[in-house]
């Protein structure tokens, strides 16, 4: 017999059935979720990744590559080595079967119940919001495209309304959560494929696969391209720290291995095969405005279904970041259900994208929000992959739900000295070197190599590794020094 749910923040049953999830709004929230509850399996995870990656953005940053000087291999090998960090990705996915929980309450294990707050607060609240403007910025220039041929003058107000209407349907996922993102994932990954196949079609039909830039970059400024490229990339996959949302659901006994195979794999195709393609069109027309441009070389007929391919793909990759920035937020302190937490991140995506659209340069904005947002998420992402290896993925779900002193993982004042040193450390070394929307002092050193990547998340490894090591032992774990 299936069970039913309890509504975490009213203690009240709320008469459904396991199977009824995919109808309802999703109540679990940040709560541990019981055995009883899980279900599914890893290749499932494959379908949403991969619908989340088929975007308009990818198209962006892979013309991007081709417009900083590099040719079209050097591009094409950034784009290789930057997705490699999808494997990460699937790594911190099987904390969530282990625990129950999500990302955002299992970090408390490396910050405390206190800190953690503060690092959701930026790491995770802030960048989910900024990722969401971006995406739906990108989606609303595809929607201002078709309301154009339409005949409609897409003025100040019709932007706005498009917006509005992009985030409304995107939020309607967010807020319906788990079941509903697993639901209709598959279908929307088989559209885009289908779309994105006629999209390679022409695109491969005019590409130069020979391409060099008239100026061949060479010696500091080509290794400037190579690192800044791969970083440009790799902010894709760092932003999902937050990816054991989507596995927490799977049973305790899914195969790790599947788990992280799977994750990653959903990630790493779509992802080489969308963002190569930019860089291919890049060879053939000028990307500096990529709907436009792909415009002239995609057959009459197909270009509205492309429209809308893009927005269908940048409404996927948005509603599930908007799932887990409303899970932020609860994580944060604030206490609100998520169902509303997910309305408000909305509004505040909505007003940040409008800005991007109205005031600021769209493709400018882009590169460098991803390129600096590593500074943090590097070194984020390291402590949490670190963790899970020093406690070899053992997290006691119910333990980090417990937000009291009492908590085994309140350690000193609600704060995970190890976590926070290390996190500050990580970013603190990455700041010096990276080179973005500022120059770090050994970027300029290296005549403008950008190693804020590497340098982030070997520093952030290593002051953790140490420090926790150095302690006696890891609350709710058999992690020994």
């Amino acid at each position: 017999m299936a069970s039913t749910i309890s509504d975490p923040n009213t203690g009240a049953d709320d008469g459904l059935t396991s199977s009824d999830r995919s109808s309802r709004i999703e109540v679990h929230g940040i709560d541990h979720i019981p055995e009883r509850e899980r279900h599914g399996r890893a290749r499932e995870l494959f379908a949403v990744w991969a619908a989340a990656n088929v975007n308009y953005l990818s198209l962006v940053v892979g013309g991007a590559l081709i417009l900083m000087g590099l040719s079209l291999w050097q591009a094409l090998a950034v784009i290789v080595v930057g997705n490699l960090f999808w494997v990460p990705v699937g790594l911190l996915a099987v904390s969530g079967p282990a625990s129950g929980t999500p990302s955002e309450v299992i970090m408390r294990a490396m910050f405390g119940v206190r800190g953690n707050r503060v690092n959701i607060a930026v790491t995770g609240w802030v960048i989910c919001i900024c990722y969401i403007a971006l995406n739906l910025a990108a989606a609303a220039l595809a929607a201002f495209s078709l309301v154009e041929k339409a005949g409609i003058t897409p003025n100040t107000g019709v932007k706005t309304a498009v917006v509005v209407g992009i985030a409304t349907l995107t939020l309607a996922i967010s807020v319906y959560g788990h079941a509903t993102i697993m639901k209709l994932y598959l279908p929307i990954t088989v559209v885009l494929t289908a779309a994105f196949a006629v999209v390679a079609f022409s695109v491969l039909g005019h590409a130069d696969f020979g391409y060099e830039p008239a100026e061949p970059l060479t010696g500091g400024s080509l290794w400037a391209a190579l690192a800044g490229g791969v970083t440009l990339i790799a902010s894709g996959p760092l932003s999902y720290t937050n990816s054991a949302d989507f596995s927490r659901y799977l049973p305790r006994a899914t195969s790790p291995k599947a788990i992280v195979g799977w994750t990653a794999l959903g990630g790493f195709l779509p992802s080489v095969v969308v963002t190569a393609l930019g860089a291919f069109a890049a060879t053939a027309v000028n990307m500096t405005d990529p709907q436009t441009a792909l415009e002239t070389i995609l057959p009459a007929w197909f270009t509205p279904v492309f429209l809308l391919a893009l927005v269908l793909g940048t409404i996927a990759i948005n509603a599930m970041t908007a799932y887990s920035s409303g899970l932020a937020l609860q994580a944060v302190g604030v206490r609100i259900r998520r169902s509303l937490s997910v309305i408000v991140d909305g509004v505040v995506g909505v007003a940040l994208t409008l800005y991007a659209l109205l005031v600021s340069n769209f493709l400018d904005t882009v590169s460098n929000v991803l390129q600096l947002t590593v500074v943090l998420l590097g070194p984020s992402m390291a402590i949490y992959a670190t963790d899970i290896l020093l406690r070899r993925n053992r997290y006691d779900g119910p333990g980090l739900t417990d937000e009291t002193p009492d908590s085994p993982f309140w350690f000193t004042a609600g704060v995970n000295w190890a976590g926070a040193l290390a996190l500050t450390a990580g970013t603190a070394a990455a700041a010096l070197c990276v080179n973005t929307v500022y120059a770090g002092p050994l970027a300029r050193v290296l005549d403008g190599v950008d190693l804020a990547l590497p340098v982030g998340i070997a520093v952030a490894s290593a002051v953790y590794a140490v420090m926790m090591r150095r302690s006696r032992s890891a609350p709710g774990t058999e992690m020994r020094a």
